[in-house]
């Protein structure tokens, strides 16, 4: 089993425990399609919000990695992004 260490601010890990979902390097599938299901998964968050500079750096999250392949979401305005399901609690 591999461990994987994911750089998000805290909201951002935040808003992937409360969705189901991890996302990393801004939704870029590549780095999803090297995470493997049941890969371990630890979040570093430097800042609490994104683009918000502060003294916060933290581990955030921790879990691994779902069944299945990397899906993509429309976030609106033809910005298209790549995330994947992640298991147990984070």
């Amino acid at each position: 089993m591999k461990y994987w260490l994911a750089i998000a601010s805290a909201d951002h890990a935040r808003r992937g425990l409360q969705s189901g979902f991890m996302q990393v390097c801004h939704g870029k599938l590549s780095p999803l399609s090297r995470i493997k299901p049941e890969n371990g998964v630890v979040y570093y968050s430097a800042t609490r919000i994104y683009r918000v500079k502060d003294d916060f750096k933290s581990f955030t999250a921790i879990g691994y990695v779902a069944q299945g392949e990397p899906y993509q979401v429309d976030m609106g305005n033809n910005f298209l992004l790549f995330r994947r399901g992640r298991t147990l609690a984070w």
